[in-house]
Protein backbone atom coordinates (compact mmCIF):
# COMPACT_ATOMS: atom_id res chain seq x y z
CA UNK A 1 0.00 0.00 0.00
CA UNK A 2 1.29 3.42 -0.88
CA UNK A 3 0.80 6.20 1.62
CA UNK A 4 0.60 9.76 0.32
CA UNK A 5 1.81 12.38 2.73
CA UNK A 6 1.03 16.02 2.05
CA UNK A 7 3.49 18.50 3.49
CA UNK A 8 2.28 22.10 3.41
CA UNK A 9 4.58 25.07 3.57
CA UNK A 10 3.94 27.32 6.57
CA UNK A 11 1.64 30.26 5.94
CA UNK A 12 3.61 33.49 5.46
CA UNK A 13 3.30 35.90 8.33
CA UNK A 14 1.05 38.87 7.72
CA UNK A 15 2.52 42.30 8.36
CA UNK A 16 -0.37 43.59 10.45
CA UNK A 17 1.16 47.02 10.93
CA UNK A 18 1.69 47.44 7.20
CA UNK A 19 -1.88 46.41 6.41
CA UNK A 20 -3.42 48.73 8.98
CA UNK A 21 -2.67 51.78 6.81
CA UNK A 22 -5.06 50.37 4.21
CA UNK A 23 -8.00 49.89 6.55
CA UNK A 24 -11.20 51.60 5.36
CA UNK A 25 -13.37 53.48 7.84
CA UNK A 26 -15.44 55.49 5.34
CA UNK A 27 -16.57 54.65 1.81
CA UNK A 28 -18.70 57.19 -0.09
CA UNK A 29 -19.73 55.07 -3.09
CA UNK A 30 -21.13 51.55 -3.39
CA UNK A 31 -22.21 50.04 -6.71
CA UNK A 32 -24.83 47.30 -6.39
CA UNK A 33 -26.06 44.91 -9.06
CA UNK A 34 -29.62 44.05 -7.96
CA UNK A 35 -30.05 41.47 -10.75
CA UNK A 36 -27.50 39.56 -12.82
CA UNK A 37 -29.49 39.19 -16.04
CA UNK A 38 -30.41 41.57 -18.85
CA UNK A 39 -32.96 41.57 -21.68
CA UNK A 40 -30.55 43.16 -24.16
CA UNK A 41 -28.14 41.08 -26.25
CA UNK A 42 -25.39 43.66 -26.73
CA UNK A 43 -22.36 42.75 -28.82
CA UNK A 44 -19.94 44.21 -26.25
CA UNK A 45 -21.28 42.31 -23.23
CA UNK A 46 -22.00 38.69 -22.30
CA UNK A 47 -24.34 39.32 -19.37
CA UNK A 48 -27.27 38.27 -21.55
CA UNK A 49 -25.80 34.75 -21.71
CA UNK A 50 -26.39 34.18 -17.98
CA UNK A 51 -29.01 31.48 -17.48
CA UNK A 52 -29.23 31.21 -13.68
CA UNK A 53 -30.91 34.29 -12.29
CA UNK A 54 -29.63 35.82 -9.06
CA UNK A 55 -30.82 38.94 -7.32
CA UNK A 56 -30.33 40.98 -4.18
CA UNK A 57 -33.22 40.40 -1.81
CA UNK A 58 -34.64 42.80 0.74
CA UNK A 59 -33.18 40.56 3.46
CA UNK A 60 -29.75 40.69 1.76
CA UNK A 61 -29.74 44.48 1.87
CA UNK A 62 -31.18 44.62 5.37
CA UNK A 63 -28.22 42.59 6.64
CA UNK A 64 -25.86 45.22 5.20
CA UNK A 65 -27.63 48.38 6.35
CA UNK A 66 -25.63 48.71 9.56
CA UNK A 67 -22.43 48.20 7.62
CA UNK A 68 -23.42 50.89 5.09
CA UNK A 69 -24.12 53.25 7.99
CA UNK A 70 -20.79 52.58 9.65
CA UNK A 71 -18.97 53.11 6.34
CA UNK A 72 -20.73 56.42 5.76
CA UNK A 73 -22.01 55.43 2.33
CA UNK A 74 -23.53 58.48 0.62
CA UNK A 75 -24.17 57.25 -2.91
CA UNK A 76 -25.41 53.91 -4.25
CA UNK A 77 -25.50 53.22 -7.98
CA UNK A 78 -27.72 50.37 -9.13
CA UNK A 79 -26.15 48.69 -12.14
CA UNK A 80 -26.55 45.37 -13.89
CA UNK A 81 -27.37 43.19 -15.47
CA UNK A 82 -30.58 45.17 -15.63
CA UNK A 83 -31.50 46.51 -12.16
CA UNK A 84 -35.16 46.85 -13.09
CA UNK A 85 -35.50 43.09 -13.51
CA UNK A 86 -35.40 42.87 -9.71
CA UNK A 87 -39.04 43.20 -8.56
CA UNK A 88 -37.86 44.47 -5.17
CA UNK A 89 -35.84 47.38 -6.62
CA UNK A 90 -38.23 50.12 -5.39
CA UNK A 91 -38.05 48.68 -1.88
CA UNK A 92 -34.25 48.43 -2.00
CA UNK A 93 -33.99 52.03 -3.20
CA UNK A 94 -36.43 53.27 -0.55
CA UNK A 95 -34.48 51.54 2.22
CA UNK A 96 -31.34 53.36 1.19
CA UNK A 97 -32.92 56.75 0.55
CA UNK A 98 -34.46 56.72 4.04
CA UNK A 99 -30.85 56.74 5.29
CA UNK A 100 -30.04 59.82 3.20
CA UNK A 101 -28.20 57.87 0.48
CA UNK A 102 -28.35 59.17 -3.07
CA UNK A 103 -29.62 56.60 -5.61
CA UNK A 104 -28.54 56.43 -9.25
CA UNK A 105 -30.15 53.95 -11.64
CA UNK A 106 -28.08 52.69 -14.57
CA UNK A 107 -30.41 51.03 -17.07
CA UNK A 108 -30.85 49.93 -20.66
CA UNK A 109 -34.20 51.70 -20.50
CA UNK A 110 -36.43 48.89 -21.76
CA UNK A 111 -38.47 48.86 -18.55
CA UNK A 112 -38.47 52.58 -17.79
CA UNK A 113 -41.93 53.20 -19.20
CA UNK A 114 -43.68 50.45 -17.23
CA UNK A 115 -41.75 51.21 -14.02
CA UNK A 116 -41.70 55.00 -14.32
CA UNK A 117 -43.80 55.77 -11.24
CA UNK A 118 -41.59 53.73 -8.91
CA UNK A 119 -38.45 55.20 -10.50
CA UNK A 120 -39.41 58.83 -9.91
CA UNK A 121 -40.51 57.95 -6.37
CA UNK A 122 -37.34 56.14 -5.31
CA UNK A 123 -34.43 57.25 -7.54
CA UNK A 124 -32.50 60.53 -7.62
CA UNK A 125 -31.09 60.30 -11.14
CA UNK A 126 -31.02 57.94 -14.11
CA UNK A 127 -28.26 56.99 -16.56
CA UNK A 128 -29.43 55.22 -19.72
CA UNK A 129 -27.34 53.31 -22.23
CA UNK A 130 -27.36 54.96 -25.65
CA UNK A 131 -25.32 53.33 -28.40
CA UNK A 132 -26.25 55.51 -31.36
CA UNK A 133 -29.14 56.94 -33.36
CA UNK A 134 -32.29 54.76 -33.41
CA UNK A 135 -31.46 52.09 -36.01
CA UNK A 136 -27.86 51.69 -34.81
CA UNK A 137 -28.86 51.55 -31.16
CA UNK A 138 -31.34 48.78 -31.94
CA UNK A 139 -28.73 46.90 -33.96
CA UNK A 140 -26.18 47.01 -31.15
CA UNK A 141 -28.72 46.14 -28.44
CA UNK A 142 -30.15 43.40 -30.67
CA UNK A 143 -33.63 44.15 -29.34
CA UNK A 144 -36.42 45.33 -31.68
CA UNK A 145 -37.43 48.94 -30.97
CA UNK A 146 -34.98 49.25 -28.06
CA UNK A 147 -34.48 52.95 -28.88
CA UNK A 148 -38.21 53.57 -29.12
CA UNK A 149 -38.83 51.87 -25.77
CA UNK A 150 -36.05 53.95 -24.23
CA UNK A 151 -37.57 57.13 -25.67
CA UNK A 152 -41.00 56.23 -24.31
CA UNK A 153 -39.49 55.63 -20.89
CA UNK A 154 -37.70 58.98 -20.84
CA UNK A 155 -40.87 60.80 -21.88
CA UNK A 156 -42.82 59.02 -19.18
CA UNK A 157 -40.29 59.95 -16.50
CA UNK A 158 -40.35 63.58 -17.61
CA UNK A 159 -44.15 63.64 -17.55
CA UNK A 160 -44.14 62.44 -13.94
CA UNK A 161 -41.16 64.46 -12.69
CA UNK A 162 -39.92 67.09 -15.09
CA UNK A 163 -36.68 67.83 -13.28
CA UNK A 164 -35.39 64.30 -12.72
CA UNK A 165 -31.81 64.19 -14.09
CA UNK A 166 -31.48 61.71 -16.96
CA UNK A 167 -28.17 61.28 -18.76
CA UNK A 168 -26.76 58.88 -21.35
CA UNK A 169 -23.66 56.71 -21.49
CA UNK A 170 -22.37 55.60 -24.89
CA UNK A 171 -19.94 52.67 -25.09
CA UNK A 172 -17.65 53.25 -28.06
CA UNK A 173 -16.85 50.16 -30.15
CA UNK A 174 -16.60 48.84 -33.69
CA UNK A 175 -20.21 49.37 -34.74
CA UNK A 176 -20.67 52.95 -33.54
CA UNK A 177 -17.19 54.52 -33.66
CA UNK A 178 -18.15 56.74 -36.62
CA UNK A 179 -21.47 57.87 -35.12
CA UNK A 180 -20.50 59.67 -31.93
CA UNK A 181 -21.81 63.02 -33.20
CA UNK A 182 -25.08 61.42 -34.27
CA UNK A 183 -25.36 59.84 -30.83
CA UNK A 184 -24.99 63.25 -29.18
CA UNK A 185 -27.73 64.58 -31.46
CA UNK A 186 -29.94 61.64 -30.49
CA UNK A 187 -29.34 62.35 -26.81
CA UNK A 188 -30.49 65.92 -27.41
CA UNK A 189 -33.54 64.64 -29.24
CA UNK A 190 -34.44 62.43 -26.30
CA UNK A 191 -34.33 65.45 -24.00
CA UNK A 192 -31.45 64.09 -21.93
CA UNK A 193 -29.36 66.31 -19.68
CA UNK A 194 -25.96 65.02 -20.79
CA UNK A 195 -24.05 62.26 -22.53
CA UNK A 196 -20.72 60.63 -21.73
CA UNK A 197 -18.54 58.35 -23.83
CA UNK A 198 -16.67 55.26 -22.69
CA UNK A 199 -14.37 52.93 -24.62
CA UNK A 200 -15.57 49.33 -24.73
CA UNK A 201 -13.75 47.03 -22.32
CA UNK A 202 -12.26 44.12 -24.22
CA UNK A 203 -9.39 43.03 -22.01
CA UNK A 204 -11.01 42.01 -18.72
CA UNK A 205 -13.31 39.15 -17.76
CA UNK A 206 -15.94 41.55 -16.40
CA UNK A 207 -19.54 41.48 -17.62
CA UNK A 208 -19.71 37.66 -17.65
CA UNK A 209 -16.86 37.22 -20.11
CA UNK A 210 -14.70 35.07 -17.83
CA UNK A 211 -15.27 32.01 -20.03
CA UNK A 212 -14.76 33.83 -23.34
CA UNK A 213 -11.20 34.04 -24.75
CA UNK A 214 -9.89 37.60 -25.03
CA UNK A 215 -9.48 37.32 -28.80
CA UNK A 216 -13.12 36.34 -29.15
CA UNK A 217 -14.23 39.11 -26.78
CA UNK A 218 -12.57 41.73 -28.92
CA UNK A 219 -13.57 40.38 -32.31
CA UNK A 220 -16.84 42.30 -32.45
CA UNK A 221 -15.76 45.39 -30.53
CA UNK A 222 -12.05 46.16 -31.06
CA UNK A 223 -11.20 48.61 -33.83
CA UNK A 224 -8.65 47.77 -36.52
CA UNK A 225 -6.03 50.30 -37.63
CA UNK A 226 -8.26 51.96 -40.25
CA UNK A 227 -11.16 52.15 -37.83
CA UNK A 228 -8.99 53.77 -35.17
CA UNK A 229 -8.08 56.49 -37.66
CA UNK A 230 -11.77 56.93 -38.43
CA UNK A 231 -12.50 57.18 -34.69
CA UNK A 232 -9.78 59.80 -34.34
CA UNK A 233 -11.42 61.88 -37.07
CA UNK A 234 -14.87 61.41 -35.54
CA UNK A 235 -13.73 62.58 -32.11
CA UNK A 236 -11.94 65.59 -33.59
CA UNK A 237 -15.17 66.51 -35.37
CA UNK A 238 -17.17 65.91 -32.21
CA UNK A 239 -14.89 68.30 -30.34
CA UNK A 240 -14.99 70.98 -33.02
CA UNK A 241 -18.68 70.74 -34.01
CA UNK A 242 -20.01 70.34 -30.46
CA UNK A 243 -17.85 72.92 -28.71
CA UNK A 244 -20.93 74.44 -27.09
CA UNK A 245 -22.00 71.04 -25.73
CA UNK A 246 -18.52 70.52 -24.31
CA UNK A 247 -18.48 73.95 -22.71
CA UNK A 248 -21.93 73.50 -21.17
CA UNK A 249 -21.21 70.01 -19.87
CA UNK A 250 -23.83 68.36 -22.08
CA UNK A 251 -20.92 66.24 -23.30
CA UNK A 252 -19.46 65.18 -19.96
CA UNK A 253 -15.87 64.50 -21.03
CA UNK A 254 -13.20 67.08 -21.73
CA UNK A 255 -11.45 66.99 -25.13
CA UNK A 256 -8.46 65.31 -23.44
CA UNK A 257 -10.64 62.52 -22.06
CA UNK A 258 -12.33 62.02 -25.43
CA UNK A 259 -8.92 61.69 -27.06
CA UNK A 260 -8.00 59.03 -24.52
CA UNK A 261 -10.67 56.82 -26.09
CA UNK A 262 -8.58 56.84 -29.26
CA UNK A 263 -5.47 56.08 -27.22
CA UNK A 264 -7.25 53.10 -25.63
CA UNK A 265 -7.93 51.53 -29.01
CA UNK A 266 -4.43 52.37 -30.25
CA UNK A 267 -3.07 50.56 -27.21
CA UNK A 268 -5.13 47.50 -28.07
CA UNK A 269 -3.33 47.44 -31.44
CA UNK A 270 0.08 47.91 -29.88
CA UNK A 271 0.36 51.43 -31.30
CA UNK A 272 0.28 53.12 -27.92
CA UNK A 273 1.56 52.22 -24.48
CA UNK A 274 -1.44 51.58 -22.20
CA UNK A 275 -1.60 54.02 -19.31
CA UNK A 276 -3.67 53.65 -16.17
CA UNK A 277 -6.15 56.46 -15.49
CA UNK A 278 -6.08 58.39 -12.27
CA UNK A 279 -8.11 56.23 -9.89
CA UNK A 280 -8.65 55.56 -6.21
CA UNK A 281 -11.73 53.35 -6.61
CA UNK A 282 -10.56 50.52 -4.28
CA UNK A 283 -10.22 53.04 -1.43
CA UNK A 284 -13.47 54.97 -1.94
CA UNK A 285 -15.90 52.48 -3.53
CA UNK A 286 -16.89 48.85 -3.87
CA UNK A 287 -18.96 46.77 -6.28
CA UNK A 288 -21.46 44.30 -4.82
CA UNK A 289 -22.74 41.77 -7.36
CA UNK A 290 -26.13 40.04 -7.36
CA UNK A 291 -24.56 36.85 -5.98
CA UNK A 292 -22.99 38.77 -3.09
CA UNK A 293 -19.44 38.95 -4.46
CA UNK A 294 -17.63 42.13 -3.42
CA UNK A 295 -15.06 43.58 -5.82
CA UNK A 296 -12.72 46.57 -5.39
CA UNK A 297 -14.00 47.67 -8.83
CA UNK A 298 -15.68 46.06 -11.83
CA UNK A 299 -12.48 44.54 -13.14
CA UNK A 300 -10.51 43.14 -10.20
CA UNK A 301 -11.30 39.82 -8.52
CA UNK A 302 -13.71 39.56 -5.57
CA UNK A 303 -12.31 39.97 -2.07
CA UNK A 304 -15.27 38.37 -0.31
CA UNK A 305 -19.01 37.68 -0.40
CA UNK A 306 -21.78 39.37 1.56
CA UNK A 307 -23.59 36.05 2.05
CA UNK A 308 -20.83 35.21 4.52
CA UNK A 309 -20.23 38.52 6.26
CA UNK A 310 -20.83 42.25 6.34
CA UNK A 311 -19.50 44.63 3.74
CA UNK A 312 -17.41 46.39 6.40
CA UNK A 313 -15.81 43.09 7.45
CA UNK A 314 -15.08 42.12 3.86
CA UNK A 315 -13.50 45.44 2.94
CA UNK A 316 -11.20 45.21 5.96
CA UNK A 317 -10.46 41.50 5.70
CA UNK A 318 -6.85 40.41 5.35
CA UNK A 319 -7.47 39.60 1.69
CA UNK A 320 -8.85 43.07 0.95
CA UNK A 321 -6.15 44.84 2.96
CA UNK A 322 -3.42 42.92 1.15
CA UNK A 323 -4.99 43.73 -2.19
CA UNK A 324 -4.99 47.48 -1.52
CA UNK A 325 -1.50 47.36 -0.04
CA UNK A 326 -0.07 45.57 -3.07
CA UNK A 327 -2.01 47.43 -5.77
CA UNK A 328 0.13 49.80 -7.81
CA UNK A 329 -2.41 51.28 -10.18
CA UNK A 330 0.20 52.84 -12.47
CA UNK A 331 1.77 49.45 -13.26
CA UNK A 332 -1.04 46.96 -12.66
CA UNK A 333 -1.94 45.30 -16.01
CA UNK A 334 -5.68 45.41 -15.31
CA UNK A 335 -5.57 49.07 -14.30
CA UNK A 336 -3.45 50.02 -17.30
CA UNK A 337 -6.17 48.76 -19.63
CA UNK A 338 -9.08 50.13 -17.60
CA UNK A 339 -11.86 52.00 -19.39
CA UNK A 340 -13.93 53.07 -16.37
CA UNK A 341 -12.12 54.61 -13.43
CA UNK A 342 -13.20 56.56 -10.37
CA UNK A 343 -11.20 59.25 -8.63
CA UNK A 344 -12.49 61.22 -5.65
CA UNK A 345 -9.94 63.88 -4.65
CA UNK A 346 -10.37 64.05 -0.91
CA UNK A 347 -14.01 63.09 -1.50
CA UNK A 348 -15.06 66.64 -0.62
CA UNK A 349 -18.28 66.05 -2.55
CA UNK A 350 -19.43 63.73 0.19
CA UNK A 351 -18.62 66.04 3.07
CA UNK A 352 -15.80 64.06 4.58
CA UNK A 353 -12.08 63.57 4.14
CA UNK A 354 -10.47 60.57 2.49
CA UNK A 355 -6.77 59.96 2.29
CA UNK A 356 -5.38 57.92 -0.58
CA UNK A 357 -2.42 55.86 0.68
CA UNK A 358 0.97 57.44 0.12
CA UNK A 359 2.28 57.04 -3.40
CA UNK A 360 -1.09 56.32 -5.00
CA UNK A 361 -1.51 59.94 -6.09
CA UNK A 362 1.17 59.37 -8.74
CA UNK A 363 -1.28 57.65 -11.06
CA UNK A 364 -1.55 59.15 -14.50
CA UNK A 365 -4.62 61.28 -15.10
Amino acid sequence: MTTLISISAPEPEVDSAGLEAHRISTMPVVVISPHNQCDCHCVMCDIWKIRDAEEVSVADLERQMDSLRKLGVRWVAFTGGEPQKNPHLPTLASMLRKKGIRITLLTAGLLLDSEAESVVATVDDVIVSLDGPPALHNRIRRVPEAFERLANGVRRLRSLKLGIPISARCTVQKLNHCFLRDTAVSARGLGLDSISYLAADVSSSAFNRHSTPEAERGEKTVLNALEVEALDREIRRLISEHATDLASGFIAESPDKLNRIVQHFRASLGQYEPMAPRCNAPWVSAVVEANGDVRPCFFHRPVGNTRGGSLEEILNSTKALQFRRDLDIATDPICRRCVCSLYIPGAETFGTSYAVPHGREKQHG
